[in-house]
Parts: C-alpha cells; sequence; structure tokens
C-alpha cells in the first residue's frame, strides 16, 4: 500500500466524509508548482483555491513565518500586539475604508459583515426615530456564495449549498444577476444590507456590471442600508486592482476579504467605513484566534511583497495574455459546440465549456498532465494561479488544453457521436509563445 493509499484509508475511517479529494498526495511546493510524494512538480493554477498569492516557498514569506513563530504565535484580544496597526494600516490604505475587524477565514468575515449590518440598522432607526426605519432583510444575488456557515450559506443562492441546512436565516431573498430593474423592484426600507460579489467565483466567474453596482449604491444611499462587497476570492489583488470594486467607481460600505491575504495562512478581515464601524462595541463581536500576531505579520508580509515585486502590474499584464490565450482557444473550437465563453480579469479567469462532462473529462485529465485547475458550476474550468505565473506557464496550460481537446474531438469522431469538423489544424494564434499586444 503506498503512503497515499494508506492515507486515504486512514481518512476513510476518521475523518467526516465532505470532501472528495482527488487522489494526489503533496508534500511540498516551489514558486507556481506543488510536488507530490513521488517527487513529480505539478503547474499550480488554482493557488489553493484562490489562498496561495506569492506561490509556495517565497523567501518573504518564509523569512515572516519563521521570525515569528520564534517569538510570539498566540496571545488573545485581551492585549496589544505590534502588528495589529500596521497591518490595519495598509488595509485601509489600499481599500480607501477606515476600520478593519481581524478573523481567521472569509466564512468569519462574512458572517460579522451581516451581523454588522444588522446591528447599523439598529443604531440607524434609533438615532432617525422619526425617519422610516430600516428592516432586518437581506438582498443578495442569484448564483452567489459567501461560505458553509450558517449566516453565509443562508446568503448563497445554490440549492444545493443551502437545503440540507433548511430553515435558514428566513430574511434573505436573492435578486436576478446584473438585473438593476429586479434589483430596485425588490429593494425597500426593510433591506439592511444588499450584499454583492464583484466578481462571483463559485459561482463560475460572473463579472457584476457597472450599472448594477451603482443602482445598489443609489438605493443603499436612499435609505441608510449598507452595500456590502465579497472580496474575498477577487480582492487582494487578483484582479491586478487591490479590490475588485476599484475597477468601478463604486465604493462599498463593507468588504470581506481572507484567501490570499496571509498567503495561506488562515486569516480573514472585514473592512468598514465610519459610519458603519461605529455600530460594533466592545463585547459585540469578537474571535479568539482571529488577528493573531503570526498571521499578522504574514499578512504584512505579503502585502508588502505585492507593492514591492510591483505585482498588480505583472497580475494585469499576464491576466490579459492568459485572457488573450483562453480566447483565442474559444474562437478555434467554436463550430464544435465545445468552448461557450471565456469570462473574468486578471488572474481570475474562467473558461465554460458547452457540457459539465466535458468540463470533467478536461479537470480530470489536466491533472494527469500535471497541470492543476478546478471546475466550478459545473461547466467552468477555473484558473486563480499565484500572483507570480509567468507567460511561459501560461503557453504550458493552454497548449495542454488545446492537445486534450483535441484529443476529445478525435475520440468523438471515431466513435461517430459528431461529425469531422477539421478541428486539429488550430488556430496559429494558439502555438506558445505567442505574446499580446
Amino acid at each position: 500500500m503506498s503512503k497515499l493509499q494508506s492515507i486515504q484509508a486512514a481518512e476513510r475511517k476518521l475523518l467526516l466524509q465532505t470532501y472528495e479529494r482527488n487522489p494526489y498526495l503533496f508534500v511540498s511546493g516551489d514558486g507556481v508548482h506543488l510536488r507530490d510524494e513521488n517527487g513529480v512538480d505539478y503547474l499550480d493554477l488554482l493557488s489553493g483555491i484562490g489562498c496561495s498569492a506569492l506561490g509556495y516557498s517565497h523567501p518573504a514569506m518564509t523569512k515572516a513565518i519563521t521570525e515569528q513563530a520564534s517569538r510570539l504565535i498566540h496571545t488573545s484580544n485581551l492585549f496589544h500586539h505590534e502588528h495589529t496597526v500596521p497591518l490595519a494600516q495598509r488595509l485601509t490604505e489600499i481599500s480607501g475604508l477606515d476600520r478593519v475587524f481581524f478573523c481567521n477565514s472569509g466564512a468569519e468575515a462574512w458572517e460579522a459583515a451581516l451581523k454588522l449590518a444588522r446591528a447599523h440598522a439598529k443604531l440607524f432607526n434609533s438615532e432617525r426615530p422619526t425617519e422610516p426605519q430600516i428592516g432586518t432583510k437581506f438582498l443578495a444575488l442569484d448564483h452567489s456564495f459567501h461560505g458553509r456557515t450558517m449566516g453565509a450559506v443562508s446568503t448563497t443562492h445554490k440549492a444545493k449549498y443551502r437545503e440540507p441546512f433548511n430553515p435558514l436565516i428566513p430574511t434573505v431573498e436573492f435578486v436576478t444577476f446584473n438585473d438593476a430593474d429586479d434589483l430596485c423592484f425588490r429593494f425597500n426600507h426593510e433591506v439592511c444590507a444588499i450584499l454583492i460579489e464583484p466578481i462571483q467565483g463559485e459561482g463560475g466567474i460572473h463579472t457584476v456590471s457597472p450599472e448594477f453596482l451603482n443602482a445598489a449604491r443609489a438605493l443603499c444611499d436612499s435609505t441608510g442600508a449598507l452595500l456590502i462587497f465579497d472580496e474575498i476570492q477577487c480582492g487582494l489583488g487578483r484582479t491586478g486592482k487591490w479590490f475588485a470594486f476599484q475597477h468601478h467607481t463604486v465604493r462599498p460600505d463593507v468588504v470581506t476579504v481572507a484567501k490570499p491575504i496571509a498567503g495561506g495562512i488562515p486569516m480573514g478581515a472585514m473592512l468598514a467605513s465610519e459610519e458603519a464601524a461605529r455600530a460594533f462595541t466592545p463585547g459585540m463581536h469578537g474571535t479568539t484566534f482571529g488577528g493573531n500576531p503570526f498571521a499578522c505579520a504574514v499578512a504584512i508580509a505579503v502585502i508588502d511583497a505585492i507593492r514591492e515585486d510591483n505585482l498588480l502590474a505583472h497580475i494585469t499584464d499576464v491576466g490579459a495574455y492568459f485572457k488573450f490565450r483562453l480566447d483565442a482557444l474559444a474562437k478555434a473550437y467554436k463550430d464544435v459546440q465545445l468552448i461557450k465563453e471565456v469570462r473574468g480579469v486578471g488572474l481570475m479567469l474562467g473558461l465554460e465549456l458547452h457540457s459539465a462532462e466535458v468540463a470533467t473529462w478536461l479537470a480530470a485529465k489536466m491533472m494527469e498532465h500535471r497541470i492543476i485547475l478546478n471546475r466550478t458550476s459545473e461547466t467552468v474550468l477555473r484558473f486563480l494561479p499565484p500572483y507570480i505565473l509567468e507567460r511561459k506557464h501560461v503557453d504550458i496550460a493552454v497548449d495542454q488544453l488545446d492537445a486534450l481537446l483535441k484529443e476529445h474531438q478525435a475520440g468523438q469522431s471515431e466513435s461517430g457521436a459528431t461529425k469531422n469538423t477539421n478541428t486539429t489544424d488550430a488556430s496559429p494564434v494558439l502555438a506558445g509563445g505567442i505574446t499580446h499586444g
């Protein structure tokens, strides 16, 4: 029995069966590659579902982890430590918001945001007793995903995440994605917050339109409700800006972040405007591990490395090239109903297939060829690589996708399932090394 098989057998016996893990055992990593138990390297285009922003064994993270682990890991929030203020200063500076609450995960950050919205509504109402009162309802979007805790799953749209745990928080209503008219129809004084992922990740890499964001901001301003953005997956640099909302003119009242903030060390944060933040007073909310010295020190190192290495510009450049290559791939196979659309910005990209079966097959075959990605929303191949990805890595990945699509077409032709559409002669723009722009 191999080491992997031994671990699989033990997990089946000992762990709650909440994951269908891929049969791979990784033991180390370097740069944009993970290494398995046999010393085989895999190009990682998923980065731990968007967490390992600087890849693996990054010197800045290694230094921060080593130094802080040798000094102080945890004290509790009953005391001060030296890293909360420097990290909060960085986060408020890059976001334009005023205050920070540190926690341990995206779901915890989202729970804090939901509680803050309710607390803000009560405070707002108490200070304006003669004006129309804000209620307790949340408006979220179709296809949204905000986490696995009870509040987060209540504001998550997909039935498969919600139905096993009914009844959920009752005052949640879902708005048709990017339909500003539907948003206006459903909004009233009963709403305490509008909840938006500026780019939906789990939902299939869908970008919220400027028109929808502007409508949401105007509606919240009309009553005093909060506009809350979930940037747990799309934030902290992934799109080429610090936050995805910064591609637009709309400023939220609250933003949640997590995945890349400490480069893979568990951490989350809720950022809030001064107006929203004042609804929380001592004792109303808290966390045991959140904002500990270890996580904060590493998060500072990650943010500083993104700045010092000019990674936002790098993400913009490599992300544009990645999208260029995927668009060319989609164009080459447009006549055979394989690729439906390419979506996303920066290093947050999705390749939507017409068939869930083909998407599943491609994701598995890419793993066999030592390239890591995953499938989300049934038909979308999701790319969330480390920020240090280079064009040469993009070429390796897209060339392999091209080869697999040719293999699929050849198999279909041999089985007689589809006609030969001559896709083996893909567009020359697919050749590796072609530069963008």
